[in-house]
């Protein structure tokens, strides 16, 4: 099988971070006019989700202890909809895997997915929310702003997602994506304004992430402020997030898969594919990918494959550690069935990237433009082949190190990964770190 010899590229674009993201997280909170609401003596809930968010534990940690600086009694509540399986241990494990628990936080944490319906939204639809949210004397969330991977609106992912399908609950989450695409776009503000007249939500610290999967920012957002806000921090997260640098390819190679890279799983707003069921295609190739191959499934995920179809072409490894429990919950609740078709599968990696190769529409093998990425996050480096380097030497701020290479494999015909990639998160992982 040909496959062709790739050099690493480096996109150097300056970005903005935060250099202690603990004290920024602490300061953030205590100088915010919703520490105002806060009273000594307080029960406050603070919401996680299932997200990977960079720092997470440290800004999760700030946050709980700035709340007891002002005098409070904080404990977590999980926040993830369906995710987990939709089920109280499967959600402590998600967290956990996050170092958010009991152990590092020292506060709580409480998973249990019982929802209290709190009234009806304009579509006449019900509302629902945590009961241990609801007890508490405030709420809180711990939220990551970026753009959605299912559709375009005011409000995407965010703290007003978090708001109604996170703290929503099985319930919530079931009954917002019940309605497709329009649900999570037009709904989710109407049952936001229902919790915001019906619950004890205080704020939420918004956290946007550069291109380099950094902290960029970190602001906590009154509830009076939820409306005007974050639909602003939203346009900057945006501008922020990693892409690649190129408008199209034959061939797009991914490492690991995962819900710690995405919602998705691979993220469509760097992929280019949207994958939703009647839904127009052709506007959202951006960048446009003949053939998507994927390896792997992070461990991180737990055995929830959710946008693996989002590839043409798999591994039987990857397949193999799919957990049909969470994957079903997940994809069942989220009700996009297109993404999590499963794709044709191989032995090798070896075998994946050459049927890439061979079915991308490029009969002469030597022009085919080819990129490897380890995930759909971490798209600083990636690795091109000669025709694809052509098209991108003049864009700015990318780097080309080395010269052109063979794709490392082992004995076994798969992919060096960890060496391609050393900083990835795979690479953190495998190294221990």
């Amino acid at each position: 099988m040909f496959i062709p010899r790739v050099q690493l590229v480096r996109q150097t674009a300056p970005q903005p971070s935060v250099a202690d993201v603990a004290q920024a997280t602490r300061e953030t909170w205590l100088s915010s006019s919703t520490a105002k609401r806060i009273r000594p003596g307080m029960k406050v809930a603070v919401a996680c989700g299932s997200r990977g968010i960079n720092n997470y534990l440290a800004i999760a940690k700030a946050t709980v202890d700035a709340l007891k600086e002002l005098g409070a009694q904080p404990f977590v509540v999980a926040a993830m909809g369906s995710h987990g399986g939709a089920t109280s241990a499967g959600q402590r494990e998600l967290l956990a895997s996050y170092r958010i628990d009991e152990q590092h936080l020292g506060v709580p944490v409480v998973t249990d997915m019982d929802a209290e319906n709190i009234g009806a939204n304009s579509w006449g639809q019900a509302v629902w929310w945590d009961k241990n949210a609801l007890k508490a004397d405030a709420v809180v969330t711990v939220s990551r702003v970026k753009p959605h991977t299912d559709f375009r609106g005011t409000f995407e992912s965010g703290i007003l997602k978090m708001l109604v399908i996170g703290l929503g609950k099985r319930h919530g989450a079931d009954q917002v994506h019940s309605f497709g695409t329009r649900g999570l776009r037009d709904m989710i503000p109407e049952s936001g304004r229902v919790i915001l007249a019906k619950t004890p939500f205080v704020g939420g610290l918004a956290i946007i992430e550069n291109a380099k999967e950094e902290t960029a920012r970190l602001e906590v957002v009154d509830r009076d402020d939820l409306w005007a806000r974050e639909p602003e921090l939203l346009i900057e997260a945006r501008g922020l997030m990693g892409r690649l640098p190129f408008p199209g390819a034959d061939v797009l190679i991914i490492g690991e898969c995962g819900k710690n890279y995405s919602g998705a799983g691979m993220d469509p707003n760097v992929v280019g594919r949207m994958l939703i069921e009647a839904t127009p295609e052709a506007e959202t190739n951006d960048p446009r990918i003949v053939r998507i191959g994927v390896l792997d499934v992070s461990a991180e995920s737990h055995g929830n494959a959710t946008g693996i179809g989002i590839a043409d072409l798999t591994t039987n490894r990857a397949l193999a550690g799919i957990d049909p429990g969470p994957f079903r919950m997940n994809n069942l609740t989220a009700r996009s069935l297109w993404r999590s078709k499963l794709p044709i599968a191989f032995d090798t990696d070896r075998e994946v990237i050459g049927h890439c190769v061979e079915t991308c529409w490029q009969p002469e093998l030597e022009k085919v433009k080819l990129c490897v990425i380890p995930n759909t996050l971490e798209v600083v480096e990636m690795w091109l082949s000669e025709p694809l380097l052509a098209d991108v030497r003049g864009v700015p701020h990318l780097e080309f190190v080395g010269d052109l290479v063979e794709l490392p494999f082992d004995a076994n015909g798969n992919l060096m990964q960890e060496k391609l990639f050393p900083h990835s998160v795979r690479g953190r992982r495998v190294k221990g770190h």
